[in-house]
């Protein structure tokens, strides 16, 4: 089927066809037919990236009286950033109907100023639950006369904490109305949802029911916890041309890694829920217009970001829904693209893994975290590739050439090349060398699993290394954790690979053991430094006298010094550069090293 065969107006085919739409997906095609002809309510069941807007909002504006000044149409989305995406591809098919008017209202924004705009009147209202409530009991939206309701993720606006909202909203719409309820998966709450507002309803489906998209591969790399952040930034070294989203559990967890990844040189930003409405606006602008790489994300945040054209989705955290997967997934491989979603897990997590498998109706690919050699010859290609294709600007600099070729006078061919190389990579060779084996190992014949980096002395039931046991003057009071404490260790160590033992977090102080051949490089490094206004005292344990506190809360250690107390640590200062320290960083703790800055391309 074509558009034209579909019965739009020619106004609407003019825009579309200007947009580059040829022939619609399975569930325009669906939709769209369905709207145009029947007044029956529906329930569209269709994957994230299949093209649902079009879907409702073409017939919509089709089927849109200009002579009735009311409000025809309310469309209800969960989030601000879905919001105005359907309000721009609104405006973008509406645009040859002159008159015809799509007002966003959501939170987070001026309510003043979209009581005007409802006021100056529109056809189409699209908003969140929570401002669309808040606007109908100040009575500023009449949807008393509406013709149509759309329900645009529905799934997600129930997960949300939504259904109070919702309840309130359709009991002010009129019976006489047609529905649509839009969703990508379909929980107990949905079929609760269509049974209780919808009526007669007709349920079209396009692929499997809660399945994931069939043109997106899933990988995923089995670290320990505390690698996944090294593991993260091995997977954007070893794709240099990545355009990913990187999502993480919690807004806390996305600003941690995201801060740690650009204070590492990596083109990338944060989008999370504590960012204003006009940070979050100019994140998502960059983003779009791929002035940044890599966007590090929460899944509410990343809610209605329309791009086409990822080639990536890392999973940091996996979610707690299982279903969410197939939303993350769905970010890439849109528009007849194909697209990989990688999962970065620890042991833990493979029961979780295997049933979103089930749920997916997808086999995950085990993929082994690339090392140094490997990623330094991806690298290498990709500089070679951008030399190759450089658009050479002949006027300009012809007239250095001559100076250039005298610079290089007596030097070969082959040396020049390896200078060039070497000023681009020496840093990162070095970064690299001797980098350890970031994968956990799976022994089949027994269906258990043995960490790479750690010896057969280190199993369970084995001879432990030679540790040291030393203790820190910080705790859970200053929101310390096992892997802010790991992180902090692999800070301030002069050497990587640092084997870390038992780690035991109390109110106002930790303890801690460490492979002993580092205790002294470490206690020199950490002790006396001051972070936030602190001092920090670290030092050997030397007998379980010396983990009684002492009158003054602090402990005998050797070489003097005691816990002084004092109020929270919130980040950490270091030769004059701001660290994150002592925080909720989630699984992290990563190996970061002296990696060199990358290249903002």
């Amino acid at each position: 089927m074509t558009f034209e065969e579909t019965g739009l107006k020619p106004e609407i085919l003019k825009a579309i066809a200007e947009m580059g739409f040829e022939n619609p997906t399975p569930i325009q095609e669906q939709t769209i037919s369905h709207l145009i002809s029947s007044t029956n309510d529906l329930v569209a069941l269709a994957q994230t990236g299949t093209g649902k807007t079009a879907a409702f909002g073409l017939p919509v504006i089709n089927n849109t009286s200009m002579q009735i000044k009311e409000v025809q149409t309310l469309i209800l989305c969960p989030t601000r950033e879905l919001c105005l995406q359907i309000t721009r591809d609104m405006d973008k098919y509406s645009k040859y109907i002159p008159g015809f008017k799509t007002i966003p209202v959501y939170g987070g924004a001026d309510i003043t100023k979209q009581i005007r705009e409802l006021r100056a009147g529109g056809q189409v209202v699209v908003g969140t639950p929570g401002r669309v409530h808040d606007l109908i009991r100040r009575k500023m939206l009449n949807i008393s006369a509406i013709r149509w309701l759309i329900l645009d993720e529905a799934d997600e606006m129930l997960t949300m904490g939504f259904k109070e909202e919702l309840d309130a909203i359709l009991s002010t719409t009129p019976k006489e109305k047609q529905t649509l309820l839009f969703s990508a998966t379909m929980p107990t709450e949905i079929a609760s949802m269509k049974s209780n507002y919808l009526k007669d309803a007709i349920e079209i489906s396009v692929g499997k029911r809660n399945a994931g998209a069939e043109n997106v591969e899933h990988h995923y790399y089995m670290v320990q916890a505390k690698d996944k952040y090294e593991t993260l930034k091995r997977i954007a070294d070893n794709y240099p041309d990545c355009y990913a989203i990187v999502f993480c559990r919690t807004r806390m967890e996305t600003r941690d890694v995201a801060e740690q990844f650009m204070a590492d040189g990596y083109n990338a930003d944060a989008l999370h829920g504590d960012l204003s409405q006009a940070q979050r606006d100019q994140v998502m602008a960059r983003f779009r217009g791929k002035q940044l790489q890599m966007l590090v994300a929460t899944d509410v945040a990343a809610r209605g970001l329309d791009v086409t054209e990822l080639t990536h989705v890392i999973n940091y955290s996996l979610p707690d829904d299982h279903e969410v997967y197939i939303h993350r997934s769905g970010r890439t491989g849109r528009a007849g693209k194909s697209g990989i979603s990688v999962s970065i897990i620890n042991l833990k997590e493979t029961g979780r893994l295997k049933q979103i498998e089930k749920i997916a109706r997808k086999k995950f690919e085990r993929k082994m975290v690339p090392g140094g050699d490997e990623i330094c010859e991806k690298q290498l290609f990709h500089l070679i590739d951008r030399v190759q294709n450089v658009e050479i600007n002949q006027t300009q600099i012809e007239k250095y050439l001559p100076q250039i070729l005298e610079k290089f006078e007596g030097m070969s061919h082959d040396d020049i090349v390896k200078h060039f190389v070497s000023l681009e990579f020496n840093q990162l060779l070095d970064y690299y060398k001797n980098s350890r084996d970031l994968n956990v190992r799976t022994d089949a014949s027994r269906d258990s699993f043995q960490r790479s980096d750690r010896g057969s002395d280190r199993d369970r039931g084995g001879d432990r290394m030679n540790f040291t046991k030393l203790f820190i003057n910080a705790g859970k009071k200053q929101n310390l954790n096992a892997s802010g404490l790991i992180g902090l260790i692999n800070q301030y160590s002069s050497r990587r690979n640092v084997e870390i033992g038992k780690i035991d977090i109390q109110r106002k102080f930790s303890f801690f053991e460490i492979d002993s051949s580092f205790e002294k490089d470490l206690v020199n490094a950490m002790n006396n430094e001051v972070i936030e206004g602190h001092v920090i005292n670290i030092g050997k344990v030397e007998s379980t006298a010396d983990m009684q506190p002492r009158e003054g809360g602090s402990f005998r250690r050797e070489g003097g010094g005691g816990y002084n107390g004092g109020g929270g640590y919130a980040g950490g200062r270091r030769e004059g550069r701001r660290e994150p320290a002592f925080s909720d960083r989630g699984d992290r703790g990563g190996d970061r090293g002296d990696r060199p800055r990358r290249r903002r391309n």
